[in-house]
């Protein structure tokens, strides 16, 4: 029962995490696009993107670390589901979408999304950002301290 409430927990507190930074790391990348309409498109891409990833990241993190493992697992857990959690979400972005982003004439754009690979690694990379982020954090806040005696 009190792993359940940690689960819980956990989760909801990821997806909090994980829409906050998800929309701040979104809009940095919109900004590449030189618009107001990109940063704000990428920034409300990055926010739901940010509540799915914090969520099941925040559930992992509780079946890796639990309450001994601390940070660090929780990171390596949230960056190894985040970039391939990305990674797959990358390989369906339309190609219609990667055309638009391409008509923009930007050469840095043009790079990142000239076809379905370069397009996974990219979002594979940010979600891992992401990933890692919201793990760290709930791995230090599920971790409980210990007592040695001596």
């Amino acid at each position: 029962m009190i792993e359940n409430k940690l689960y819980l927990k956990s989760s909801v507190f990821g997806s909090g995490i994980g829409i906050v930074f998800g929309a701040l790391i979104g809009a940095i990348t919109g900004a590449l696009s030189v618009s107001w309409n990109g940063v704000l498109f990428c920034a409300a891409a990055g926010g739901l993107l940010g509540v799915f990833t914090g969520a099941f990241t925040g559930s992992l993190v509780v079946r890796t670390a639990g309450h001994t493992g601390g940070v660090s697992i929780g990171a390596y857990t949230g960056m190894l589901f985040g970039a391939f959690f990305g990674g797959v979400l990358g390989i369906f972005i339309p190609a219609s979408f990667r055309a638009n982003v391409a008509a923009l004439d930007i050469l840095i754009l043009k790079v990142l999304t000239q076809g379905w690979f370069e397009t996974a690694v990219l979002l594979s990379f940010l979600v891992a950002i992401l990933g890692t982020i919201v793990g760290a954090w709930v791995g230090g806040r599920n971790l409980k301290g210990r007592n040695y005696k001596q």
